[in-house]
């Protein structure tokens, strides 16, 4: 399954000395993802290949209380990439082992 979306950078203050990034899934999306999706890794993530800009990573995808999953954005690639908090996001996802 490859899907596209678009999704405004938020920080969740983790502790005071750490702080993630993330984007959220459109809630259509994520239910489309969890339908399709049979094998969940610890925390009910989904591991899927990204493409934001010119960057591409594995990692895994979470789900939030909301039924939207996350996406988390590592400093490598905010940095590469210059995605500030705030800005809108563009991203091509590949769930892996659906």
């Amino acid at each position: 399954m490859i899907v596209e979306f678009e999704g405004e950078m938020f920080r969740w203050e983790a502790r005071l000395d750490s702080d993630w990034y993330f984007v959220a899934l459109p809630l259509e999306l994520s239910d489309d993802i969890r339908e399709t999706q049979t094998y969940r890794r610890g925390f009910g993530g989904v591991r899927v290949e990204v493409e934001i800009g010119g960057s591409t990573w594995r990692t895994s995808i979470f789900p939030q209380a909301g039924g939207e999953y996350v996406l988390p954005l590592k400093r490598a690639v905010r940095d590469a990439e210059g995605i500030e908090p705030g800005d809108v996001v563009r991203a091509r996802l590949t769930v892996l082992g659906a």
